[in-house]
């Protein structure tokens, strides 16, 4: 199922903000800072790209109910996956 675009903007906005923070973390460690700043800053980082995962995930179940088969057109398996996978 392809997701829509439109859908996606906030998720792209998220993920190039995460890669502003990715960015960050490397300068950090090239500086040699503090642990602690590089920690909390990597931590920021998964936690934006696991909302971003959660996010793609959720629209695309919502789409399969909504424009596909509803919830008898869901693969049920293959959306757990998707979740642990994030977990």
């Amino acid at each position: 199922m392809e997701l829509d675009p439109t859908r996606m903007t906030p998720v792209v906005n998220r993920i190039k903000r995460a890669q502003g923070q990715l960015a960050g973390v490397l300068r950090l460690l090239e500086e040699g800072r503090d642990c602690e700043d590089v920690v909390t800053q990597l931590a920021a980082v998964s936690k934006a790209l696991d909302r971003a995962g959660f996010a793609i995930v959720a629209t695309g179940l919502q789409q399969c109910l909504t424009q596909g088969d509803g919830v008898d057109g869901v693969d049920v398996k293959k959306m757990e996956k998707l979740f642990l996978s994030l977990a």
